[in-house]
């Protein structure tokens, strides 16, 4: 923690000295206040547009303008030349990150006027030299040059300096981290820079750079495979096998499916309270609701009892009319009988009672009255019993 609060607080040192030059210029006269206008109008341009390349007209008016003789360390700490200070850093800058950026800002701001070029390798050099990399260097051009720090970025920067480089970008100021760059021939590449008193150490940035970002790459490789082959890469593309590309789509639905659940559960947790408390109102009404529609004395059971009487009425059937019995002889109505109350039973069949005549003639002893007994089994069998017959016929016969 201690180093972080350092590092900031040298940073916020680098970064103010362009302003007290400025105070200290418009003191001096309006040479210096000239001077100060224009690094004012500089900045202003270079946050509105990118750097320019070293071939382009911009970078090479702005070479050919000034005059070159490399000017003294202690007169660009002081402030007081008599035009910009070219400082020259360079780097692979793959992956532009903010280590990349700070560092460039501490080139910016390591004299108090400062003209920054940055040199870039191509990939053909930094590939033998170093490895390979994760941007082209097309790529790597535009990410440095978008940098507001950066005023002239020169292409295909070289490995090592020469006096004819050097002179030929008017360059006063070499800056970059003070770490020794070893080759093949010697054993630290800015020996010569640092001969001539012209490196300018700068810091790095500690826990950030391209081979940690590379490596995090490397450990969640799985994780940034599946997350491209969502995106619509295919497993061509990325350089991934057939079954290899089926175990990643398959991880990818199992997690969209936990996040669903994770967000309906996530859901289901703030409509709790909610709908706990809409239950509890709209719980008294339910009830009530129910008891009137299913209760004992509710609409279903009314209904039930109606359907159940109407029902029952439909399928029992009348009972069948009762006969009156005839009256008696004197004319008083018949005595009920002692098995059924109120009724009368009715008269025997015609056919039985001539078959009991029939019988009592059969088993007669005297022949002198048959052919009285004839005469009474015939009117027998003629009379009905109804009321029309005579009222003085008087019946004699011995089997009534």
């Amino acid at each position: 923690m201690s180093r972080k609060r350092s590092r900031l607080a040298h940073e916020e040192e680098m970064s103010s000295k362009l302003l007290e030059a400025g105070s200290g210029e418009v003191a001096n006269g309006g040479s210096s206040l000239e001077r100060s206008s224009q690094t004012s109008s500089d900045l202003t341009q270079s946050l509105r547009m990118a750097a320019p390349f070293s071939t382009d007209p911009e970078a090479v008016a702005e070479r050919e303008r000034i005059s070159y003789g490399r000017i003294p360390r202690a007169v660009a700490i002081s402030g007081t030349a008599s035009r910009k200070v070219r400082v020259y850093s360079d780097g692979i800058y793959d992956m532009f990150h903010q280590g990349h950026a700070r560092q460039l800002q501490q080139a910016k701001t390591v004299f108090p006027n400062v003209y920054l070029i940055v040199g870039v390798c191509s990939d053909q050099l930094t590939h033998s030299r170093k490895g390979r990399t994760v941007m082209t260097e097309d790529e790597r051009y535009e990410a440095v040059r978008h940098c507001r720090y950066v005023d002239e970025v020169v292409r295909d920067a070289p490995w090592e300096y020469d006096e004819e480089f050097l002179e030929k970008h008017k360059i006063d100021f070499l800056a970059h981290d003070d770490i020794p760059y070893t080759t093949e021939d010697c054993e630290d590449t800015y020996a010569m820079i640092k001969a001539k008193d012209m490196f300018v150490a700068t810091e790095r940035t500690e826990g950030v750079s391209t081979s940690d970002i590379v490596a995090r790459i490397v450990r969640d490789y799985d994780i940034y495979v599946r997350r491209n082959l969502a995106r619509g890469y295919s497993a061509k593309e990325l350089n991934v096998s057939f079954l290899n590309e089926k175990k990643f789509r398959l991880q990818n639905k199992m997690d969209e499916l936990k996040d669903k659940g994770k967000k309906v559960m996530t859901n289901i947790g703030e409509k709790r309270v909610d709908i706990l408390t809409k239950w509890e109102e709209k719980s008294r009404e339910l009830i009530d609701a129910f008891l009137l529609l299913f209760g004992p004395d509710g609409r279903l059971s009314n209904i039930w009892n109606e359907s159940k009487g109407r029902l029952m009425q439909a399928l029992s059937q009348p009972p069948s009319p009762r006969s009156s019995p005839p009256p008696s002889e004197n004319g008083d109505p018949p005595s009920p009988s002692p098995t059924h109350r109120g009724s009368a039973s009715p008269p025997p069949p015609k056919s039985r009672r001539c078959d009991a005549l029939w019988e009592q003639q059969a088993d007669g002893s005297s022949s002198d009255g048959a052919g009285e007994s004839e005469e009474a089994v015939q009117r027998q069998l003629t009379d009905d019993g109804s009321d029309d017959s005579d009222e003085e016929y008087q019946d004699t016969s011995p089997y009534l």
